[in-house]
């Protein structure tokens, strides 16, 4: 391919297949040639130079002109179906004026996630980086924002290049082995499993939470039967009466959410089944909603990755040393009433799922 043939406009990937680097490397050619060998930094260059490869004249006007400013994208579309994002940006404005920076939140009602939020920011010159959150298999994000030289990081693998490394993120599979083995430390005889449908675009999460369970479980000889549903409450509770049948007062469920635990507890409240003697439940990601309904959940490390997040973010935007790898965290478990067998507390009724939704 030359300048002359291009029929499109030359993208970084073009740039990184005809010199056999990755895209986070012709990133630093340009932005951090420093950290770059000479012989790779020449080759580059010169491909760069062959195919007629520019950045947006928007993101080389950002990094002249700083704003102090860092944006990220909140999801307007699905409002309610998790509280950790909220939690996860208190924790990213706590720790902001530690790296020299302010955050930025933008939102469309239309689509999340979506290229058009990034590019108007971009556009008005409005943030220096973007932080990404909700990244999954076939993100266009991460490619536009590699293409434009935009410097970002994101909480969450990118899952489609596995080459770059800006990412923080939380150790599934390790979060639902703590629960299956505090779970088995109770005497809890039978641990079931409720996650999320297989095949969605956040499906590698959904896997790695899984496959701790099915692990740890099996070795354990604790591994019962297992369901999925979709991130609501009311399909939580409907699948966890189907996953109760199967199971027997003194059994327990390691959940792939604080939302989806309170499912099961809804389902087996229904029952009569005293949450913690007669049923364990642990959810995952230390939201709000554990705390509120007195649940064991496994706490994501959030102002960890918060903090990880933005030092990726600073290292790019001051030529600071590249990661050799993405930061996988491991998260810890909060024990609550909700695994508590000694508890004898009467049955008390709680509100249907479906208002409990709304609030």
């Amino acid at each position: 391919m030359s300048r002359a043939s291009a029929a499109r406009r030359a993208t970084i990937n073009d740039v990184a297949q005809a010199a056999a680097v990755s895209r986070q490397t012709v990133s630093n050619v340009l932005n951090r040639p420093h950290l770059v060998r000479a012989q790779t930094l020449e080759r580059v260059r010169l491909e760069v130079e062959r195919l007629g490869y520019r950045p947006s004249q928007a993101a080389q006007g950002m990094r002249s002109q700083r704003a102090g400013a860092v944006g990220i994208e909140l999801n307007a579309v699905h409002r309610g179906a998790s509280d950790v994002a909220q939690l996860f940006l208190t924790e990213l404005t706590v720790a902001a004026p530690r790296f020299d920076v302010h955050l930025v939140p933008f939102a469309d009602a239309g689509t999340f996630p979506a290229v058009d939020g990034y590019r108007d920011m971009v556009r008005r010159r409005l943030v220096d980086a973007f932080v990404l959150s909700d990244t999954h298999v076939g993100d266009t994000r991460p490619g536009w924002l590699l293409d434009s030289g935009i410097p970002f990081a994101a909480f969450g693998r990118i899952y489609d290049q596995p080459d770059l490394t800006c990412w923080a993120d939380v150790d599934g599979a390790a979060g639902t082995t703590q629960a299956v083995e505090h779970l088995h430390a109770r005497g809890y005889r039978t641990v079931a499993y409720l996650g999320w449908p297989h095949g969605q675009p956040a499906s590698a999460v959904a896997d790695a939470r899984r496959e701790g369970w099915r692990r740890t479980a099996g070795s354990l000889g604790t591994l019962g039967p297992e369901s999925a549903c979709e991130q609501d409450l009311a399909d939580a509770a409907l699948a966890a009466g189907a996953l109760l049948d199967q199971l027997q007062p003194g059994d327990a469920v390691v959940c792939a959410s604080d939302l989806l635990a309170l499912g099961v507890v809804y389902a087996a409240s229904a029952r009569r089944w005293r949450i913690g003697p007669d049923l364990g439940v642990v959810g995952f990601d230390g939201s709000l909603t554990a705390s509120r309904h007195a649940l064991t959940t496994v706490q994501q490390p959030l102002a960890d990755i918060a903090a990880a997040v933005l030092r990726r973010i600073t290292d790019q935007l001051t030529g600071g040393a590249d990661d050799p790898s993405g930061q996988l965290l491991v998260p810890t478990l909060t024990p609550g009433p909700s695994t508590d067998r000694s508890t004898a507390t009467a049955y008390i009724p709680l509100p249907a799922p479906e208002q409990d939704h709304r609030r």
